[in-house]
């Protein structure tokens, strides 16, 4: 799916106008819902401020917006398969259906991409069990990994933090070098 696609899915979805998304952007008002129909339409792309900011108004991942073009079978199929390559993402058979997996031998991109589809099932096993809604969900899915739980997701601090730290540190060890804490 294109992401002029996309934008108007999660617009549909969200209840908005063209004109009022357009307007959210800050385009001008005569010219708000052209706007957004062209890329929509496909005839435009936004550039990744124009991205950022549909991300924020529709209350989505950036990335959410902007996922590989599967708007055809052929299309699907070749993502599929660079899945497999990159992944190791397999075809396979289970109880008589025809299924995914993972293959971990892979190496290490399998092995995140496990993690990343146990995540999934795991919040999709909470909506199927009454715990979690369908807001909940598609909210977990649609800010994808923000509000992941089960994975590794570090913040690392800033390069200034970082160097901030290491001259307290430095300071602190020059006014007394021989006292031990």
């Amino acid at each position: 799916m294109a992401i002029g696609e996309r934008i108007h899915f999660f617009r549909t979805l969200r209840g908005m106008t063209q004109k009022y998304l357009g307007m959210l952007l800050g385009f001008p008002e005569n010219s708000a819902d052209v706007r957004l129909a062209q890329y929509e339409m496909g005839t435009r792309s936004p550039k990744a401020e124009i991205t950022a900011a549909l991300a924020q108004a529709l209350d989505v991942s950036p990335q959410a917006l902007t996922v590989p073009d599967i708007d055809s079978y052929i299309g699907l199929a070749h993502t599929l398969f660079t899945l497999e390559d990159n992944y190791g993402l397999t075809v396979s058979e289970a109880d008589g259906e025809v299924c995914l997996k993972i293959n971990t031998d892979k190496g290490k991109d399998a092995a995140e991409l496990l993690q990343i589809l146990s995540a999934w099932k795991a919040q999709k096993d909470k909506l199927a069990a009454g715990e979690i809604s369908r807001e909940d969900y598609d909210r977990w899915r649609y800010h994808y990994p923000e509000f992941d739980t089960t994975q590794r997701w570090v913040k690392v601090p800033s390069q200034a933090l970082s160097d901030m730290l290491v001259e307290a540190l430095m300071a602190e060890e020059k006014e007394d070098p021989n006292e031990k804490g």
